[in-house]
């Protein structure tokens, strides 16, 4: 079958036919650096990773651009709060977040582009649309772009303008022409960051770096384009009418929305002390599992985050390791019904739930049959999703970095206590050992080769 995905812009799955053949010109919007990254910012990291791991196994040439937002109004209050400067600042959190980015195997996008590496190509796209009549100066240094010049605002997100400009009459800014137009230019406050401009010092706004930097890095055209499902209103419907009227001609062929992460079915908030961040989770779950919880739901819709749900991703993550524990992958077995099967639901708008119950078909075979060749299929299919990366026997110790406070050197200890105890045949010492250590989720396997371990 051919490639089909859901256009939150028509709302129904199309074919998906790239701008240039064989091509596909990808732009995700990324995090805004001024704190760690949450978990719902790994669902959209693990997605488009995922994403762009199965066009380029299908044969596409993808560039893949992700960008870094690094100077907007919550990043200047932090930096402030901290007493620190906010380059200091930007650069600790894209540290960490390239960090927590490589501990869920996400790969590296091509391109990474920062906000404030392009201001000159932000301030010409800001030119253009005043020159063009789409957007305006105020008095006040800020420059504004005028929503009602752009006839069909509002279609991505389906609201109406009437509906839009009764919400925005509740906070009226002198300064705007009309209540519904947003910024594109601000005019720094002072001790803020300033950037000289033919309308005063002043910085980007947020919608607009966007729009600069796909176009920079892209084209005035893309093949996809994603986010978070928060960011369909206001900050992709502003994307749209920004480079639309700059361009004129349609920006982008394809949205992709991720679902929200839920805790314990609620929305994740700070106020109501449910905000994870990734690395806060990395402490409690192998990455893979991780990896695996939040592939287990189709990114469309919510998934949610609880321990049952973690538990679960952990034991079904096991469950693909152990089938290939004791099972040298081979040659990768061609032309299988496991493959074909696997790349249709991937096909149908990357439906990995369904791509995942294909490998656990395939589990069933190789433990059947212990064929490295079909080994091999199971490795090669699982990597498109970022999974089976490590030696089984690796993962097994390392699926928690501590079981209960007992970490590998305690555990690697007491195998040594109970190997002693074997040869001076304090069976009951030995036996007191194993159990102990079963009663914290530590199995233990003797050989003629020795005694290994992995963690339930």
């Amino acid at each position: 079958m051919s490639l089909q995905i859901y256009n939150t812009e028509s709302r129904q799955k199309e074919e998906f036919k790239p701008i240039v053949p064989g091509k596909v010109g990808m732009y995700v919007c990324g995090v805004t650096v001024y704190d760690y990254c949450h978990i719902g910012h790994a669902r959209v990291m693990v997605v488009f990773d995922t994403v762009v791991r199965h066009l380029r196994a299908r044969g596409y040439d993808v560039k893949y651009v992700r960008n870094i937002t690094d100077i907007d109004d919550k990043i200047i209050n932090r930096a402030l709060e901290n007493r620190e400067s906010i380059q200091a600042l930007t650069e600790r959190f894209i540290a960490a977040m390239h960090e927590d980015e490589a501990a869920l195997n996400v790969l590296r996008p091509d391109f990474e582009p920062k906000a404030t590496e392009y201001i000159d190509e932000i301030k010409h796209l800001v030119q253009t649309l005043i020159d063009k009549g789409h957007a305006y100066a105020a008095d006040n240094g800020d420059v504004y772009f005028k929503v009602k010049s752009f006839d069909s605002y509002g279609r991505l997100s389906g609201k109406k303008q009437e509906d839009l400009e009764a919400g925005a009459r509740v906070e009226v800014n002198p300064h705007k022409q009309d209540p519904m137009d947003f910024v594109l230019w601000k005019a720094s406050k002072e001790n803020e960051p300033s950037w000289d401009s033919q309308w005063g010092g002043g910085r980007p706004g947020w919608h607009i770096e966007c729009s600069a930097m796909s176009t920079h890095c892209i084209g005035e055209r893309l093949d996809i384009h994603g986010g978070g499902m928060d960011l369909q209103f206001p900050h992709h419907e502003n994307e749209i009418a920004q480079s639309e009227c700059a361009h004129g001609q349609h920006y982008v062929n394809t949205w992709m929305h991720v679902g929200f992460v839920r805790i314990d079915n609620e929305k994740m908030s700070k106020s109501l002390n449910n905000f994870f961040t990734i690395r806060e989770v990395l402490k409690e779950y192998h990455p893979e599992v991780i990896r695996y919880f939040l592939l287990s739901s189709h990114y469309r819709s919510p998934v949610n985050y609880s321990q049952e749900n973690l538990q679960t991703a952990k034991t079904n993550i096991t469950r693909l390791y152990t089938a290939l524990d004791g099972v040298a992958p081979g040659l990768v077995a061609q032309n299988t019904e496991y493959e074909q099967r696997f790349n249709d639901a991937m096909d149908d708008d990357f439906n990995t739930p369904l791509a995942i119950s294909v490998l656990f078909e395939l589990v069933k075979e190789v433990n059947k049959t212990r064929d490295s060749s079909l080994a091999g299929l199971l490795k090669a299919l699982a990597n498109r999703l970022g999974f089976l990366t490590q030696d089984p026997q690796v993962f097994f110790k390392m699926q928690a970095a501590s079981v209960n406070g007992l970490d590998d050197a305690a555990i690697e200890a007491l195998i040594i206590e109970r190997t002693e105890a074997r040869k001076a045949k304090n069976w009951a010492r030995s036996d007191e050992i194993r159990d102990a250590l079963l009663e914290q989720g530590v199995e233990l396997l003797d050989s003629a080769q020795g005694t290994s371990w992995r963690r339930q």
